[in-house]
């Protein structure tokens, strides 16, 4: 599965922003898709998830201000963020999970979000 994160930028404390990631290739074969995220100098967290039923987990950092969504034929996957703040700055990724057990899970290049007055 190949995936292309879109919709980063700049956006002031309090406003809103919506990531899209586009995933081509095998994705019949995708169980879950997540995005992660990453502060300069700082490791790669997780943000929220969607499996392939629709069920969905968030970090306790984002709830209530995030929500995550998917096409159903898993082609398209979205992150809407509002009320954003300073500390959610950072590099956005996709990712998504096969259902079978041998294969990689596959990453995007990434999307820069940045919240600054």
């Amino acid at each position: 599965v190949q995936l292309v994160e879109s919709g980063g930028g700049l956006v002031q404390p309090g406003g809103s922003l919506r990531l899209s990631c586009a995933a081509t290739g095998n994705i019949f074969s995708v169980k879950a898709m997540s995005w992660y995220r990453q502060a300069p100098g700082k490791q790669r967290e997780f943000v929220a998830t969607v499996t392939r039923d629709g069920s969905t987990d968030y970090a306790t950092s984002v709830l209530g201000r995030f929500t995550i969504s998917k096409e159903p034929a898993n082609n398209w996957m979205y992150l809407q963020m509002n009320s954003l703040k300073p500390e959610d700055t950072g590099v956005y990724y996709c990712k998504s999970e096969s259902i079978w057990p041998d294969d990689d899970d596959s990453w995007g290049q990434g999307t820069q979000v940045t919240v600054s007055s």
